[in-house]
């Protein structure tokens, strides 16, 4: 009814797409959590850009980081669309970007910031545990058959093996400059020359500001109408959910058993999923 009234009537709202992207980085989530992936977000950037009228979209990003190849999917699919739909793209970052949230938050045209918010930490890490001791202790023999003299490289139940750990920093230096790489490309002229940048080290909105890691501090609400008016209406998009509100779910064939074993991932998954977030006080 609003488009058949004469233009003089109608009340003239600017409407910016919402995406939300928050959460763990993970290809799979679990029975206790949501994980960011390109699968779950790809529906929802794909409708925000596809606003014809919208000078912009709005991104918000809140993740403590995770998975490389699911961040670089998002961010490469945030700046295919951009490109596609010559769209802009406003990145607002909310209690923290780090890690491969930060690599996200290039996708942006511009990054705002709240000036107590979590950015950098452009790094690469991994980690985990060891047990032969422990197999020791309860009598327990590990028993392992490969094919491939490297097949059980890093594994838990047997002692390290310097070999093995710098071929997993190999690794994670490869990764490492990706990050590198992009932050330069995206960054470039406005990134500082401050060495300890690509460092791992995580900083607030203020000391990004200064770092040339964001372009400014301030609040998606007021950034907004700043740029486009009072009148500007941000629409949050999301993903379509099911009956019950729930994403789609899919097929099991673990029956009882499985399930078990899924709340027993679930807690670990859940346990990371806290540390990840803690290291940033959060």
């Amino acid at each position: 009814m609003r488009r058949m009234l004469p233009k003089r009537f109608r009340k003239e709202e600017v409407i910016v797409p919402v995406v939300r992207l928050s959460g763990v980085i993970s290809s799979g989530g679990g029975p206790l959590r949501q994980s960011l992936n390109l699968a779950g977000v790809s529906q929802a950037l794909e409708k925000a850009f596809n606003a014809k009228t919208a000078p912009a979209v709005a991104i918000i990003v809140n993740s403590p980081g995770g998975s490389p190849v699911q961040s670089r999917m998002i961010y490469n699919r945030i700046r295919d669309l951009a490109a596609e739909k010559n769209k802009k793209v406003l990145v607002f970052v909310e209690d923290v970007a780090a890690s491969g949230g930060y690599m996200i938050a290039l996708a942006g045209d511009e990054i705002i910031a709240d000036a107590t918010s979590i950015v950098g930490s452009i790094g690469v890490v991994s980690g985990g545990f060891g047990f032969p001791e422990l197999l020791k202790k309860i009598g327990v023999e590990r028993r392992v058959y490969t094919a491939g003299a490297n097949k059980v490289i890093l594994d838990p139940f047997q002692p390290e093996k310097e070999k093995d750990i710098e071929y997993l920093k190999s690794l994670q230096l490869e990764i490492h400059k990706v990050f590198i790489d992009m932050v330069l490309e995206r960054r470039t002229g406005k990134l500082s020359a401050d060495e300890t940048v690509f460092s791992g080290l995580f900083w607030t909105g203020s000391r990004g500001l200064e770092l040339g890691l964001i372009d400014g501090l301030g609040d998606m609400r007021q950034e907004l109408r700043k740029r486009f008016g009072d009148k500007v209406k941000p629409t949050l998009i999301t993903t379509p959910r099911s009956l019950f509100g729930r994403k789609a779910p899919g097929i099991s064939l673990g029956g009882v058993d499985g399930l078990g074993a899924g709340i027993a991932s679930g807690l670990a998954e859940a346990a990371e999923e806290k540390a990840l977030w803690g290291r940033y006080g959060l």
